[in-house]
């Protein structure tokens, strides 16, 4: 780590002293805002890897030791001690709330689970095999035209209330939107259960409102949210920062992080371990379908293994891995492709190939395998990872519209087309 102040840039004739910024943890900073006024030049960084865009106190990660934060509190503590419900307010609040703060967060999500009836309207205006995350960007932008009359963003109290609607709502829209596939009636989540089981009932109950809730089913997909709750400043946060920087209120700004977690490199990658294991077929490929994935011109690719951030093990994976276990234990589910994957990680973490490039399983591995375990179709997978995702867009979005330096978000360019040209007739 540098101890550096200052740093001075040499431009031709000129010169410009830029200071360097310190954070808590991390690598410092150089501040390049007044760069271009100085000298005239912009700085060329793509896809931003070694660009902070903002300020903020949610979440840290260090890639190379495998470390993940919450407001400081390692996500090995949290995955262990805590609650889905006690993280979110953690992450939106910046401290961890005492009993009766977490009671009263708890109860006011609890009230604000239902959704319009024209909510429903909208989900069945859907063919039954459009994709979730279509469904799910259009149903969380229809909140903004339902609260409308309270989206002065300059209201603290407005800001704080959409929040929670958002963190109490998405739920509610995936169980529907779940239940719109595959045919079944719209229902209304039970509010006398917590955050989680009122997810699953809502989702899997029969047409008649029966569900035998299962605690390890409940305990596994609560540890699956609070490891999905904040990941730094990826895809979908920074596009949550960047729409919300215009002024766009927050319901307009997450249906946004939920088009950018569709993708499949983001948010889709868990789908995309599904239908690799399915295009494996068989435990008794797993031999091959390595082999494969070491020869550069197969055109095949592991999904799930290694990650853009982490180059030692994530350290959600080492948790979600164990749970992974237990799951299926206590599960009793007999599943090929279930079997390809637990193959498959065995030959991954003892292969030399993959253990020299550190192409370890990473959470969206794990998670996908405890999704087909839990029963979820493979793609409402990304609408999960959405629904968990939702806590930090939200905080983030917070975090932005008190920070005093918040511009409206402007990337430059480093352009590349024809020169000036006249337009001959």
């Amino acid at each position: 780590m540098s101890d550096l102040d200052q740093v001075t840039l040499n431009a031709g004739e000129k010169s410009v002293v830029l200071p360097v910024i310190k954070p808590t943890l991390g690598n410092d900073c150089v501040d390049i805002s007044k760069l271009t006024k100085e000298t005239g030049l912009f700085t060329y960084d793509s896809g931003f890897t070694a660009t902070a865009s903002c300020k903020s106190a949610i979440t840290y990660i260090d890639g190379d030791k495998g470390v993940l934060l919450y407001r400081g509190y390692p996500i090995e503590q949290l995955s262990e001690k805590s609650s889905y419900v006690e993280v979110v307010y953690l992450l939106i609040n910046g401290e961890r709330p005492s009993a009766e703060q977490l009671k009263a967060f708890t109860d006011e999500l609890a009230a604000e689970a239902n959704v319009d009836a024209s909510i429903n309207t909208l989900i069945g205006s859907f063919d039954k095999d459009a994709h979730p995350m279509a469904i799910l960007a259009a149903a969380i932008a229809q909140l903004s035209a339902k609260y409308h009359a309270s989206l002065d963003l300059a209201d603290a109290e407005q800001r704080r209330k959409a929040a929670v609607r958002l963190i109490a709502k998405v739920p509610t829209l995936s169980a529907l939107i779940y239940r719109h596939g595959k045919g079944l009636p719209a229902n209304k989540p039970d509010t006398s259960l917590d955050y989680v089981s009122r997810f699953l009932k809502q989702t899997f109950e029969s047409a008649d409102g029966q569900y035998e809730l299962n605690q390890d089913v409940v305990k596994a997909l609560d540890l699956l949210f609070i490891l999905h709750a904040d990941h730094e400043q990826n895809a979908s946060t920074s596009t949550v920062r960047l729409v919300g920087s215009t002024g766009a209120n927050p319901y307009a700004s997450v249906a946004a992080g939920v088009t950018a977690l569709w993708g499949p490199a983001h948010g889709g990658a868990n789908e995309a371990v599904l239908k690799m294991l399915e295009e494996i077929g068989s435990a008794d490929n797993v031999e091959s379908a390595v082999l494969k994935a070491k020869d550069k011109t197969s055109g095949f690719r592991l999904m799930g293994f290694g990650h853009r951030v982490y180059k030692n093990f994530d350290p959600r994976a080492k948790v979600i891995g164990e749970m992974t276990s237990k799951v299926l234990t206590q599960l009793g589910v007999q599943d090929p492709l279930l079997d390809v994957a637990v193959k498959l990680e065995q030959a991954a973490l003892q292969d030399d190939y993959f253990v020299a490039r550190k192409l370890y399983p990473n959470v969206d591995f794990y998670s996908g395998i405890i999704y087909k375990a839990l029963q979820i179709p493979t793609e409402m997978f990304t609408v999960m990872f959405a629904l968990g995702r939702t806590s930090g867009w939200v905080a983030h979005w917070l975090e932005q519209q008190v920070d005093p330096e918040m511009k409206i978000g402007r990337p430059r360019q480093v352009y590349t087309g024809h020169d000036v040209r006249d337009y001959q007739a």
